[in-house]
């Protein structure tokens, strides 16, 4: 059984005694990003995978190019267990839009939110975007070195300042970040720019924006609020008290994400799919779900709060998991060439 996967989502104990139990192997490929894993199921990826990791609408466009096949809730029992935000009849971002088939399992989710210390942002602060962007906060904010996230938020500020986004759409949908008009694209430019004086630094790494936080030189950041989780558990554990604390969605919106397992259309009904929806049902059991948020520091799809601690409910957010229904769910952008060239700009100026 071959997977495409994100390394960190790896459960080497859990997925030996299921090779056990089965009398498979288990062959996983590792990626770093959608467009990766997009690029090598394309050639001839359904074929050589059973199993694909996606997150965002990632999904949709596998379906929509016939890399994915249809999956059964009915063969994954453990799918009763999901938050009701991910329920098989709420979650409609894994079913393709024309059929209706559903076609994966979410596992985790998260947001590109705001994480901050309070005790030198005030709260309401955070809710707008316009706190990323605030000369009072000169040199003590950081964002991550990644394009996409940076443009599409953004792009969620300009679009609210222009009063666009009610404006006929590019692709003829409903207003998406990362579909914007080249008027919009030059304002989030303009913006990336004048930004960029007041950024300490764009982190490379989650390590690195700890750091900072720690030491104070950072008071606000934008990050998938792993480094929030570090921060909290490093005051369990010894660490000097600090109010940090993470916002995920503010007034202009936010970005979000969801992880998902999926099966390719190489695999056929039979054996082969029985064993690939048996392997996704231990995934996403309950027991094996935990570990992987503990491993991952991610928030996970399935309810685990009665079997968690006050603190890990405040740590995985799982008590706010109906915030993700309200955050643009990562996706391509609609002109990488475009993309690509703006932030070019930004970093040349």
């Amino acid at each position: 059984m071959r997977a495409l996967m994100w390394e960190g989502y790896l459960l080497p104990d859990y997925i030996s005694a299921f090779e056990d139990t089965h009398k498979v192997k288990f062959v996983p490929t590792f990626f770093d990003g959608n467009s990766e894993a997009y690029n090598k199921l394309r050639v001839g990826g359904s074929k050589e995978f059973d199993l694909v990791q996606a997150d965002g609408f990632w999904p949709q466009l596998y379906f929509r190019e016939k890399l994915l096949r249809e999956v059964d809730y009915a063969r994954v029992p453990n799918s009763a267990s999901y938050l009701p935000e991910f329920s098989q009849g709420t979650f409609k971002l894994l079913s393709d839009p024309e059929s209706g088939k559903k076609i994966g399992f979410p596992f985790c989710w998260g947001a590109y939110g705001i994480t901050y210390n309070a005790a030198k942002v005030a709260p309401e602060k955070t809710e707008t975007l316009e706190c990323m962007f605030n000369p009072e906060y000169s040199g003590m904010l950081s964002t991550s070195s990644r394009f996409e996230e940076n443009i599409a938020l953004a792009a969620l500020l300009v679009t609210d300042r222009m009063g666009s986004r009610s404006n006929p759409r590019p692709d003829g949908k409903r207003f998406n970040p990362y579909v914007l008009t080249d008027a919009e694209l030059a304002e989030v430019e303009k913006l990336l720019i004048q930004q960029k004086s007041l950024l300490l630094t764009r982190y490379q790494d989650f390590p690195t924006l700890f750091q900072l936080f720690q030491s104070g030189a950072v008071v606000a950041a934008t990050e998938f609020a792993q480094v929030f989780r570090q921060l909290l558990t490093a005051e369990d554990q010894g660490a000097a008290p600090t109010d940090f604390r993470h916002t995920l969605k503010m007034k202009e919106g936010g970005l979000g994400w969801v992880d998902t397992w999926l099966i390719t259309s190489g695999v056929a009904d039979g054996a082969k799919f029985e064993l690939c929806s048996s392997f996704i049902d231990l995934m996403i059991s309950p027991k094996v779900i935990k570990k992987v948020a503990e491993a991952s520091g991610c928030s996970t799809t399935i309810d685990l709060r009665s079997i968690s601690t006050e603190a890990e409910r405040k740590l995985f957010l799982m008590d706010r998991s109906s915030e993700i229904a309200d955050l643009f769910m990562f996706d391509q952008p609609s002109s990488p060439e475009k993309w690509e060239r703006v932030w070019s700009n930004v970093q040349a100026a």
